[in-house]
Order: C-alpha cells, then sequence, then structure tokens
C-alpha cells in the first residue's frame, strides 16, 4: 500500500528553486509523484507486483485492491519530457526501426527501455509483471502494448470499451463492459498478483475518489471567476496529476485536493489570477478555451508566451483526458464495478465529435471565454484527427474566433517557437478585431 505522505495545511515550507514559482499543492503534486516512482523502484524488492495501464480509463482502485505498484506509460515519458530526456530516447527507437509519424509517448517510452529502464527520477523502473490496457479511444495504446509485451513477455490483459459512436452510453454498453471487468480483468489480476478480489475494498477507494473528484471539479469551476483564480490547461496538468494517475482512491489524493481547494478559496478572496512559473500572473486580458494536449519539452516557454499576452486559459480538453467529471459523473462506492465501467466509458477520447464539440462551446458560454485555441500535436492522432472540424463548427455556433497552433506532445524537434509565438499574437489581435466589432454594434 502507498505510505501517507503528511499534508498539514498552512505549515509546509517546501525548498523551492528561486527561478521557479510555485503554489505548495504543486510541489506537493510533484512529491507524490516522486514518491510513486521511488514505490515502482523498490516494488519488486518489497515482494509486491507492478502494472502498466493508461491513464483514459485507468482502473486504479481496482488495482490497488491487487496491492500493484502501478505504473503508467504516458506519464512516464511525460514526465521525462518535462526534465528534458525524452529527445535522445526518441532518437534511440528511430534508429531502433521506429517511424518518424509514432506517437512520440510510445517512442520516448520504447527508447527509455532502451536506455535500460531509467525512470524520470533516476531509478530503474521494473518489468511490469501485467499490462491492464483498457482501451478508451486510442488504437496506438493496443500497439504499444503489443511491443511492450514482445519485449517483457507479460501477462496481458484487455478491457475493450466501446465507442461513443451515438453520443450516448447504453445498458449492453455498459454491460458489456462489466462482464469483461468480471470475467476477464479480475480473475487475471487475482492469478497475477496472488492476492483475492475483496470488493468493499473497492467501495473504501472509491470513497476516497468520489471526495477528491468533488474537490477537483470546484477547482476547475473556479475558473468562472473573473479574474480566474487557475489556469484551467497550464496549471490544470498539475491539479490533475495525482487524480488521474496513481493517486485516485488514496487518502494522499483526498488530502491533496482539499490543500488545493483551501489554497484556490484564498486566491478568490484575494481577487488574485494564477500562479505561473514566472510568478503572479500580469493580469488577465484574455480568456480561453484549449483543445490539445500541451508541449512537455517546452512547457514553462510555452506557458510564458500566454502570460506575456495576459491570457489565461479558463477551461480545457485536456483537463478532462482522464475523466470528465465535470459533467456529473462520480465513482460511486455503491455500485462500483458498474461505476468502473461507466467511467471508461466517458472517458473524453471515448466522446463522439458532436459530444467534444458541444462541450468546448458550452466551456465559452460558461466561462465567457474570448475564444478557442487548438494545440494540434503531430503525433497524436486520437486528439489531432477533426479539429479543423471542431475549430469550424465552434467559431460558427460561438461567434467567437478560434485559432490553431502546432507542436508535439514530447519530441523537442517539433517545438517552434517563433512560429508558435507568431500565430498567437495573430490571434489575439483578432480576439481584440472581433471585441471592437462586437462593441461598435
Amino acid at each position: 500500500m502507498s505510505t501517507p505522505i503528511q499534508i498539514v495545511p498552512g505549515t509546509r515550507t517546501p525548498k523551492k528553486p528561486p527561478q521557479v514559482q510555485k503554489e505548495d499543492s504543486m510541489w506537493l503534486q510533484k512529491e507524490l509523484i516522486n514518491g510513486n516512482y521511488h514505490e515502482l523502484a523498490t516494488a519488486h524488492e518489497m515482494n509486491r507486483k507492478v502494472s502498466a495501464t493508461f491513464v483514459p480509463g485507468n482502473l486504479n482502485e481496482l488495482l490497488m485492491c491487487f496491492n500493484f505498484a502501478r505504473s503508467l506509460p504516458e506519464t512516464n515519458a511525460l514526465q521525462n519530457g518535462m526534465r528534458k530526456k525524452s529527445g535522445k530516447m526518441i532518437m534511440d527507437a528511430e534508429r531502433d526501426g521506429h517511424s518518424e509519424d509514432v506517437c512520440t509517448y510510445v517512442k520516448a517510452d520504447l527508447g527509455m527501455m532502451l536506455q535500460g529502464q531509467v525512470g524520470p527520477t533516476g531509478e530503474a523502473l521494473p518489468t511490469p509483471d501485467v499490462l491492464l490496457l483498457s482501451y478508451t479511444g486510442c488504437f496506438t495504446f493496443m500497439k504499444w502494448f503489443e511491443l511492450i509485451r514482445q519485449k517483457y513477455n507479460c501477462e496481458t490483459v484487455m478491457l475493450h470499451v466501446p465507442y461513443q459512436g451515438d453520443g450516448k452510453i447504453s445498458k449492453n454498453m455498459r454491460d458489456y463492459v462489466l462482464k469483461q471487468l468480471k470475467e476477464k480483468v479480475i480473475p487475471t489480476l487475482e492469478k497475477v498478483s496472488g492476492v483475492k478480489f475483496d470488493i468493499d475494498l473497492l467501495r473504501q477507494y472509491m470513497r476516497e475518489s468520489a471526495k477528491a473528484e468533488e474537490d477537483l471539479v470546484w477547482t476547475l469551476q473556479s475558473a468562472k471567476h473573473k479574474p480566474s483564480p487557475i489556469d484551467g490547461y497550464f496549471g490544470a496538468v498539475y491539479y490533475i496529476g495525482p487524480i488521474f494517475t496513481a493517486f485516485r482512491g488514496t487518502p494522499e489524493a483526498t488530502k491533496f485536493y482539499s490543500v488545493l481547494r483551501s489554497e484556490i478559496a484564498q486566491r478568490i478572496r484575494e481577487g488574485k489570477g494564477p500562479v505561473t512559473p514566472e510568478g503572479e500572473h500580469p493580469g488577465e486580458k484574455y480568456r480561453l478555451v484549449v483543445e490539445g494536449p500541451p508541449n512537455w519539452t517546452s512547457f514553462r516557454e510555452f506557458w510564458k508566451m500566454f502570460y506575456d499576452e495576459g491570457a489565461v486559459v479558463v477551461a480545457s480538453t485536456y483537463a478532462k483526458v482522464g475523466g470528465v467529471y465535470d459533467f456529473g459523473f462520480r465513482h460511486d462506492p455503491e455500485h462500483p464495478l458498474e461505476s468502473l465501467a461507466e467511467y471508461c466509458l466517458g472517458c473524453y477520447t471515448n466522446l463522439n465529435f458532436p459530444q467534444r464539440i458541444d462541450m468546448i462551446c458550452k466551456y465559452i458560454d460558461e466561462y465567457q471565454a474570448d475564444g478557442l485555441l487548438i494545440n494540434s500535436i503531430k503525433s497524436c492522432n486520437s486528439f489531432s484527427a477533426g479539429q479543423l472540424l471542431i475549430l469550424r463548427e465552434v467559431e460558427k455556433r460561438t461567434g467567437k474566433p478560434a485559432a490553431f497552433i502546432e507542436s508535439d506532445l514530447v519530441d523537442p524537434r517539433y517545438f517552434s517557437a517563433a512560429n508558435i509565438k507568431n500565430r498567437l499574437e495573430s490571434y489575439f489581435q483578432m480576439v481584440k478585431q472581433k471585441r471592437t466589432a462586437t462593441a461598435a454594434h
């Protein structure tokens, strides 16, 4: 089990590098993530089995019932990207035969294996004992786990999740996922771990999940205030980290989100904007909704471009990739397995285009945003396919300007700072012109 981290609001004085400004919760989040990497590194010597799974549709509460140490390959690639380690890993994977067009998360992960499986914090990550693929809209995940299985020859179990083609979850879809959980997933996890499934333990974890989810939604929706006390894209990366990865369902996550909520409530009382790596936000001039993941290799530089223009992201689709909680879903301890099925079916990458467009239009309206910005990711088809359709439809329905920028997840070769800066400046000019025209009428 995870070792609890003591968090006492208002008393913690973390050691902070002087050049980077972060809220206390951001440092707590980093502490949690680093702690999980140490758990993974020492898992086998502690006689614990190791699972690997993906963020969208992850079954974290279920995996904890079997005492697995939990690795998430996307998070490993992301963390390596933020630490400027992914570039060499990607090139190593390409030299090993993988195409330039393959998802750079995959290549960063495979490159990490080629470098001896040394993780983002410098500790070697163990070979997984089970690969759990909850298939929620990204075909690449299947190929990714095929490659990992070929290398490590470990047990693999797939939970197939039907796509919401008609924009709703039917009873048949839910029953189909539930049947797989009962007949395939749980028996495999029991076999690999040697631990018998305990549904009451699952209920206990879900009670913690629901509490954390409530505070996360409150935090994300605080961006409806003017000025917004948070950045719902760059800042949200720190907010969603624990709940989207190995901590959903743990007391540590519940404490983290409680601290986060009180921190944001204080910012609202003081009329403050978000904290950025450069310090307090200089003042909110533009309110944006953003579609698509961030670039991780130049994360701070990317965020500063928005900061310099006085732009705040008030809502983003990326902050929903591990769960669309702000539309009402909560893990339900009274119906634990059904709740897991519902969660997987409702992930953002499992929604159809009309649902995604509706979501973005709703955000623009409810958060009083000036427009939509799309960060189109070169190597990520699950996010980038159809984004031009989304852009045109959102512009038509809201009357607000929309624009594209382009980068990549963790490949530094595809981040052109000058190009992105020029596009952002042009976009903000467009927003200003739209405001002037609207005021004239």
